[in-house]
């Protein structure tokens, strides 16, 4: 055998051996920190460590990286190394308030961050971001886009109100009261009782959140507001903005306002006036206003869908911890921190409540404005109106957590809600943005609009439906320059002619 042969025999025998050899050991290739990265750990309860909405971007996009260490075609077990426990309000807002109507026929529940007070001449009060959800949602749908917005404006407060039918703010109803609805009459009471859930009463009820979170927190004037709504939110900020668009100042029946208070107005001298028997005028320094996610077209095509869109979720859940895992799961919500500080406040235990439901809660702001201890009572349950997802009563409940909002209940008003709603967000007073989550969403109107300057307009493809959820760190970005845009105390303006003549300078 010549040389050559024997030098190729020997390479091939060396490299059949280095095949044969068993792998090294897969515990000697992963390194401590990759064992801590994606072994069992939990996520803190507050979102500067969330990186979840990065996870879900990539995820919608089709492209997945599998991680070392795990077995590619497992079944997934869960959310390892994610905690799904619930999140309290406390995390977020610094307060609550409960307004009750002098009458008593309605309770306004809202989360609030109060902004940086007045310093003096040259250093005005930070700005108030107003925020108003969607159908079957909760004021704590903001909770973690509140502060994304702190991080990046520290002056800024933000005002977030469960909406009537919503959350915590209850409606009482006599026995006897009707309700008329397109031209129809539902009686009011027991299990079958219809709120009042047209476009002008929530704009009403908005306004009115306002105001009395000005009494009851006795600033002498309002600070700069910006509005901020997602969805059926979005039409009703639209609807408040073009009534101010109106009146430069507007008037609030007294009857809006809690009895104990006194109602702030804002006079020439800049002090506190007196309450009045009849109405009070109120000066809103509007800004302007964003709207998430809703277009006219879209979302009454979307209508459509909504019985069908119902009958897919599930009608209840074991534990709160669940229905959290449910919406990540689903990517109703895609971002999980998001999810569990906002999906406790869509659902309501049905029966016994749970012990910590007892419990009481510190930081809530009453009637006359002092913080006061307040204990929920069992029979909020039953004055709120509440039914599962199916429309049926308590019999037969199989699991406990069940939706606070019938939405099925809501469908006489939802063509009101969006009818129009092109035409008036580009009418309104103030600044304009519209943050959607695809540019397929936009109908004739707002394209021309958009194309003339009439708005600002940002896409977010990477998020689902709930943007400021989903995307919190973007959302809270685009809405703290939105500010900055129409701040009007950065302005600086040219001086006056006659200034300037009298001060001998030539013109």
């Amino acid at each position: 055998m010549s040389d050559l042969r024997k030098k190729w025999a020997k390479a091939r025998i060396s490299t059949a051996m280095h095949a044969m050899a068993p792998p090294p050991p897969l515990a000697d290739s992963i390194c401590e920190a990759d064992e801590d990265r994606f072994g069992s750990g939990s996520v803190p309860n507050t979102p500067q460590d969330d990186d979840s909405s990065s996870a879900s971007s990539m995820s919608s996009t089709g492209t997945v990286i599998p991680s070392p260490g795990r077995a590619l075609f497992a079944r997934p077990q869960g959310l390892p190394g994610r905690s799904l426990d619930p999140i309290p309000w406390t995390t977020y807002f610094e307060r609550e308030l409960l307004l009750r109507s002098p009458d008593g026929s309605i309770t306004y529940h809202a989360y609030l961050t109060s902004p940086t007070p007045s310093s003096g001449r040259g250093n005005p009060p930070g700005p108030l971001f107003v925020t108003h959800h969607g159908a079957g949602s909760s004021g704590l749908s903001f909770a973690v886009l509140s502060a994304e917005i702190r991080k990046r404006l520290p002056s800024a407060g933000i005002l977030s109100l469960d909406a009537r039918g919503h959350g915590l703010t209850t409606t009482h109803h006599s026995a006897s009261s009707t309700l008329a609805i397109h031209g129809e009459e539902a009686t009011e009471g027991g299990n079958g009782k219809v709120e009042d859930l047209s476009l002008p009463t929530l704009a009403a009820d908005l306004l009115a959140v306002i105001t009395l979170t000005q009494s009851a927190m006795h600033w002498p004037t309002l600070p700069p507001i910006l509005l901020v709504g997602h969805s059926l939110g979005g039409a009703v900020v639209t609807e408040l903005a073009c009534s101010l668009a109106r009146s430069s100042t507007t008037t609030t029946n007294i009857s809006k306002a809690p009895a104990s208070m006194e109602t702030t107005t804002s006079g020439p001298s800049g002090g506190t006036g007196s309450r009045d028997d009849t109405s009070t005028a109120t000066k809103v320094d509007l800004l302007g206003y964003a709207v998430l996610d809703v277009v006219e077209g879209s979302a009454l095509d979307a209508l459509q869908s909504m019985h069908a869109y119902l009958a897919t979720r599930p009608a209840g859940f074991d534990t709160l911890r669940d229905a959290v895992e449910w919406h990540v799961r689903s990517r109703t919500v895609r971002n999980a921190i998001s999810a569990r500080a906002s999906v406790p406040g869509l659902l309501v235990h049905q029966g016994q409540p749970p012990p910590q439901a007892h419990e009481q809660q510190a930081g809530v702001v009453g009637d006359d404005g002092e913080e006061q201890m307040v204990e929920e009572e069992d029979g909020l349950v039953a004055e709120s109106g509440i039914v599962n997802g199916s429309g049926t009563g308590r019999k037969g409940i199989s699991k406990p957590w069940r939706w606070r909002t019938d939405l099925a209940e809501t469908q006489p008003f939802w063509e009101g809600w969006f009818g129009g709603l092109s035409k008036k967000f580009l009418s309104g007073k103030g600044g304009k943005m519209l943050l959607l989550a695809g540019t397929d969403r936009l109908d004739t109107e707002l394209t021309i609009g958009q194309m003339q300057g009439k708005y600002a307009l940002q896409v977010f493809p990477e998020a689902g439906h709930f943007i400021h959820e989903d995307l919190p760190e973007k959302t809270a970005m685009a809405l703290v320059d939105f500010y900055r845009r129409n701040d009007r105390s950065a302005l600086v303006l040219p001086p006056k002619v006659s200034e300037l003549l009298a001060q001998g300078k030539r013109v």
